[in-house]
């Protein structure tokens, strides 16, 4: 039987790619200035520049998980079709989004018992969570929907991130870090350099001093854990900060020349929280 591939836009999955290979990406909600907007990679209500332009100018973001019905609304057409469905959800341990996917699953089952939903929790997030989302579309010709969610399970947590922030006054108002912590940070010129865990966290793991070495660091971070012939394409995420990615991508591509790099934004969602200047970079590697 036929089916489809979801993700959420969490996954910041560039739209070129979702288009190739087929993938629905489903909005994510976020508001500002008292009013509500729907984010999808490639088509953002507020251009993704304004968006982190206004957190610039201190502008508060609250970010809004995909609720039940917005998952019952987009399911139910393909099971009507008579397809499956394999989505690939933000870490459970970030949001309350794959729960509902989940309640969802369970609510269409019992309207359509002879269809499939099988609900993959990616304990990935953004280009992480999007980079794995790529690499299982390009499975799905050869895999059928069993196989295929068999292959996310065993093989997600080698879906490796490395983040690092500009200021750290955004994760201090997300409530990941004190006040103090992120004042000591600011006058120190302390950068940190982060990863998501295996069970889906994003936890700080060392700090760096100055901002050109936390970039290096990502890299260097790779290089330790990366499976060359696992990995065929990276992909880097920034917020609003395309100089800063496009000089990380100049470092991979010197050890690792044959390597496809994509830059793309990371959206709203962890842009939210993470703020302008983030740097992100995503490959497949032998562990987290």
């Amino acid at each position: 039987m036929s089916y489809r591939i979801f993700t959420d836009a969490t996954s910041d999955l560039p739209a070129s790619f979702a288009q190739e290979w087929n993938v629905t990406v489903l909005p994510m909600g976020f508001s500002m200035e008292g009013r509500e907007y729907a984010y999808i990679p490639g088509k953002s209500a507020l251009p993704i520049e304004t968006f982190f332009a206004n957190m610039r100018a201190g502008i508060d973001v609250t970010t809004v998980l995909i609720n039940v019905h917005t998952f019952v609304e987009a399911f139910e057409p393909v099971l009507k079709a008579g397809e499956d469905i394999l989505y690939i959800g933000f870490s459970s341990k970030l949001s309350g989004t794959v729960q509902s996917a989940y309640n969802a699953a369970d609510e269409l089952l019992a309207k359509y018992p002879n269809r499939k939903i099988i609900v993959i929790d990616s304990i990935s997030a953004s280009l992480g969570e999007g980079l794995l989302v790529y690499y299982a579309a390009r499975k799905q010709k050869s895999l059928d929907l069993d196989a295929l969610a068999a292959w996310v399970e065993s093989n997600k947590q080698r879906f490796v991130h490395w983040f690092t922030v500009d200021d750290l006054v955004y994760l201090k108002r997300g409530g990941r870090i004190s006040g103090a912590t992120a004042a000591i940070a600011t006058i120190l010129n302390i950068k940190p350099v982060m990863h998501v865990d295996n069970e889906g966290y994003l936890v700080a793991v060392e700090k760096v001093q100055g901002r050109k070495k936390s970039l290096r660091e990502l890299v260097d971070r790779m290089e330790k854990s990366v499976d060359t012939a696992a990995t065929d394409t990276v992909f880097i995420g920034h917020c609003d900060a395309r100089e800063d990615a496009e000089f990380v991508a100049s470092l991979v591509h010197e050890k690792y020349p044959n390597l496809l790099i994509h830059i793309d934004h990371i959206g709203t969602s962890i842009g939210a929280h993470s703020g302008p200047g983030t740097i992100a970079l995503f490959f497949v590697g032998n562990e987290r």
